[in-house]
């Protein structure tokens, strides 16, 4: 019997509810420059720190000690998924959130408009980070000029700010492909590549990517800041086990980034559509309370900001939510989670290894008699260090979803 079998026979029905409140990339280093403190820590949290009081806190690793995650795999680890077994790319991801319809053996890749200069090197990777409505219009323009390379159905769509999806839609294609994204500035869009070069399919998609750059950038080579685009996460639809059906929970998912619904979609929860702020998606909790037995609410300028590497921007956004916290505690939860996917440190302004913070809040989950929720509280919380696949079990232990093990 393996680990995931003995959970699903020890698991009990009961009428818990659950909540997990991710701050996207929440976590930080506390560093000279930003005078040995962490946004969390320079953030005034009256809200968090008075159920810190009440609860247990420690740190999680992302995947594995060292590896740096993208959103993907951070998600689905906080979904209880191995995150090296259960691989997928945000492409499909993030063209399931926007509510496309993958098909059997269509290839999905999450673009970035971006700015290149007069040799093709990138130089700004978001475009200046541009608004939704300019994504729009360049998207129905390539939309437009490109809709098919060959017998491939190319299909393209606008999400918020700088980002869309394309999809290639054909007969013998696969994934993974690696980035046509130097993710950085100051070097030229790299080719994608099979990451399997022995796989046929992938060869063909890595054809169709690089035929659609050179029938694409023309389209779009006037149109300053975003002159160009970078494609990611190109891949394929995996299957993977339905949340629902593992762990005996109606999930719901409320959240604003096109991306992060199409995670939940992908392990078969429930979109609740229409919230734009912390606050509405705390007030469609409050409405949806009876209809669901866990949620997923997803909070993403704590990441953002700490990509541009804005320590002051990202302790505001914590501010922010936590200003919003009381309207999701008029309805408190069984049990309440409240972490990151990942760490995004400023000093890094990019995504990395370090373990994110914890809070878990349940009637029996104790007290680490800590003040605040902070990464260096953390360290010394009852939770310790530990895999973040193992977050959604400690969840319905703390929700007395488990019978005993053994005589």
């Amino acid at each position: 019997m393996n680990l995931d079998s003995l959970y699903s026979e020890l698991t009990l029905k009961t009428n818990a509810k659950l909540v997990l409140l991710v701050l996207d990339g929440v976590g930080d280093l506390a560093t000279r420059e930003q005078g040995y403190l962490t946004p969390l820590e320079a953030a005034v949290t009256p809200n968090l720190d008075a159920l810190s009081k009440d609860s247990a806190q420690g740190r999680m690793i992302p995947v594995a000690p060292g590896i740096t995650p993208g959103s993907g795999p951070g998600h689905v680890a906080l979904f209880g998924y191995d995150p090296i077994e259960y691989q997928v790319g945000r492409g499909v991801i993030e063209a399931l959130g926007l509510g496309l319809e993958l098909k059997a053996g269509d290839v999905a890749a999450r673009a970035n408009f971006c700015t290149l200069d007069a040799k093709g090197i990138v130089t700004d990777r978001r475009a200046g980070r541009i608004d939704t409505p300019v994504c729009e219009e360049l998207c129905a323009l390539l939309a437009q000029k490109v809709k098919k390379i060959g017998a491939t159905e190319v299909i393209i769509k606008p999400g918020k700010g700088h980002r869309f999806v394309v999809v290639f839609r054909g007969a013998g294609l696969a994934g993974p492909l690696t980035d046509a994204d130097p993710h950085r500035e100051g070097l030229p869009v790299p080719d994608a590549k099979p990451v399997n070069p022995k796989s046929a399919k992938a060869k063909k998609a890595a054809k169709l990517v690089a035929e659609f750059y050179k029938a694409a950038l023309p389209v779009i080579a006037q149109k300053k800041p975003a002159n160009g685009f970078l494609l990611r996460g190109i891949a394929h639809q995996p299957a993977i086990p339905g949340f629902q059906e593992r762990y005996g929970l109606r999930p719901a998912c409320i959240a604003v980034y096109p991306m992060y619904k199409g995670l939940a979609q992908l392990v078969g929860m429930t979109k609740l559509e229409g919230a734009q702020t912390i606050g509405e998606q705390f007030e469609r909790y409050l409405a949806e309370y009876d209809n669901y037995d866990y949620f997923f609410i997803h909070y993403k300028y704590t990441d953002m900001h700490g990509e541009d590497g804005n320590f002051a921007a990202k302790r505001t956004a914590i501010e922010e939510l936590d200003a919003a916290l009381p309207i999701l505690l008029r309805k408190r939860p069984d049990v309440l989670v409240i972490t990151g996917d990942h760490s995004t440190p400023c000093a890094v302004k990019g995504h990395s290894w370090h373990p994110q913070p914890v809070l878990l809040h349940s009637p029996i989950s104790g007290s680490d008699k800590l003040e605040r929720f902070t990464e260096t509280g953390a360290n010394s919380g009852s939770l310790g260090v530990f895999e973040a696949k193992y977050l959604i079990r400690l969840m319905q232990a703390n929700a007395r979803m488990f019978d005993k093990f053994g005589a």
